[in-house]
């Protein structure tokens, strides 16, 4: 009595443009996820691969922990032995680098000590 027949009727088969329209907002999430997140990452990984395989006897690195050093000997493909002061050598492992330097790249100076520097030479 209370219930009308209308509300008591099956629903009606669903199109599959409705289904495909419900879809869509999870395939777009993930392209942008891909695109935003996945492939930069991928290429950062790719990048430090590259940079780790070029590591060569005389290079300053930068480890993950802060030290930096110069390579002393490249031990074999997993490992390095590089020196962090005179006579003070360690071995690290090659994925734990975080930078390598040029060799031929000077440290930053501070301006007082190029101030310094400039006075002394004249």
């Amino acid at each position: 009595m209370l219930i009308t027949p209308a509300y008591a009727q099956a629903a009606g088969a669903g199109d599959t443009n409705s289904m495909l329209m419900s879809l869509l907002p999870f395939a777009l999430i993930f392209v942008i996820m891909y695109f935003l997140i996945l492939r930069p990452q991928q290429k950062k990984v790719r990048d430090h691969a590259e940079l780790v395989k070029n590591i060569r006897r005389g290079d300053t690195v930068v480890t993950s922990g802060g030290l930096v050093g110069k390579v002393t000997k490249v031990v074999d493909d997993d490992q390095i032995e590089f020196e962090i002061s005179d006579g003070v050598r360690v071995r690290q492992m090659r994925q734990m680098i975080s930078g390598v330097r040029a060799k031929g790249e000077p440290a930053k100076e501070s301006s007082k000590d190029s101030a310094k520097d400039d006075t002394a030479a004249k």
